[in-house]
């Protein structure tokens, strides 16, 4: 890819992310107009209290939770594919999510059970409790997968034992729902559709740097993953060594995972879409140019489902996992399609 045409793309990437940041601000599931939304954020008065509470405590925590979300699932999702050669994979195929899962369901278990309270009633720490539980599901599954990846030598088996992970995590899922109360049962589900809107302002500092560091972590992972495309044994006489890899990539992507799901809910296809579009956005297999594009691509496509999530007429906020699959999955198959056009017209 020539130097102008990657400065064009990195270009329209990022005045595509400026336009919906602004777009994300601007557009709600409550009109305001725009001349009050500028005097909110530069010029705030006391007659705009109203316009300033939904600007400030809604719209802006949703707008960087979206930003944040969807470059590290973008990233994570990007890291997985390469690690295993395999187009489908993505940030939940190891576990991880179902980890997470799991540990929202056994709060609910065990506080409904035992402690005879609902969480969705316990407010704010409710919430907090539902993150960090899932968080610390998440953890666990990300330290047997890591305990499991110092055995395994072939990473075809590290994927196996991933998925057998997300399958027993399901189980038990489902297990401990049939016994929770109705009121959880209905926080779980709701919890599992995903959200931009459940971090708090208090959380948010703690998300954007745990984020942070993964996404800057990830480009020095850059080189270890184009000697990996070329093939584990390639990569091993070019002087890599492979299972020391395998395991940063996993922690990093598992980390990011756990992260976002732990605050967001389980966010589906922002993983699994992107960097197919990044590829084919980019043209390159080079993942010193794939990661900051798979960031910008996932910035777009998180902000973007945010926007269709809250639009003017719809009440509240539909769930973030049914707009990311009915507006991505779409896409995917155009540029799949667009580029098996190409490939036939050019053969």
């Amino acid at each position: 890819m020539s130097g102008r045409r990657l400065f064009i793309s990195f270009s329209l990437l990022v005045i595509g992310i400026v336009l919906l940041l602004i777009a994300n601000v601007l557009w709600g599931s409550v009109l305001i107009a725009p001349k009050a939304i500028f005097e909110v954020l530069f010029f705030p008065h006391d007659s705009l209290k109203g316009e300033s509470l939904i600007v400030w405590e809604y719209r802006m925590p949703q707008l960087i939770v979206a930003v944040f979300a969807g470059a590290g699932l973008a990233v994570a999702g990007l890291l997985l594919q390469t690690l295993f050669r395999n187009p489908l994979a993505d940030p939940s195929i190891l576990g991880i999510s179902s980890g997470a899962s799991f540990g929202v369901a056994l709060l609910l278990f065990v506080t409904g059970t035992f402690a005879g309270t609902a969480v969705s009633a316990l407010g704010w720490i409710g919430t907090l409790g539902i993150s960090l539980s899932a968080l610390a599901g998440a953890i666990v599954v990300l330290i047997f997968l890591m305990a499991v990846s110092s055995k395994v030598s072939h990473i075809v088996s590290l994927l196996i034992v991933g998925i057998m992970i997300a399958y027993l995590a399901g189980a038990l899922t489902g297990l401990l729902r049939f016994y929770s109360r109705k009121e959880d049962i209905q926080a779980f589900v709701i919890w599992g559709m995903g959200t931009f809107s459940g971090v708090s302002r208090s959380q948010i500092p703690y998300f954007v740097l745990a984020v942070s560091i993964g996404l800057v972590s990830s480009i020095f992972l850059a080189k270890p993953l184009n000697m990996l495309l070329l093939g584990e044994q390639y990569a091993v006489n070019l002087g890599l060594n492979t299972r020391y890899a395998t395991r940063l990539i996993i922690l990093l992507a598992g980390f990011l995972t756990a992260i976002i799901t732990a605050y967001a809910g389980p966010i589906a296809f922002i993983g699994l879409a992107v960097p197919h579009i990044a590829r084919n956005l980019f043209k390159t297999s080079d993942h010193l140019i794939l990661i900051p594009a798979s960031i910008g691509t996932g910035v777009i496509l998180a902000l973007f489902c945010n926007l269709i999530a809250r639009l003017p007429g719809i009440e509240g906020s539909l769930p973030i996992n049914a707009v990311t699959s009915l507006i991505g999955a779409p896409f995917v198959i155009a540029v799949i399609l667009r580029q098996h056009r190409s490939n036939t017209l050019s053969s």
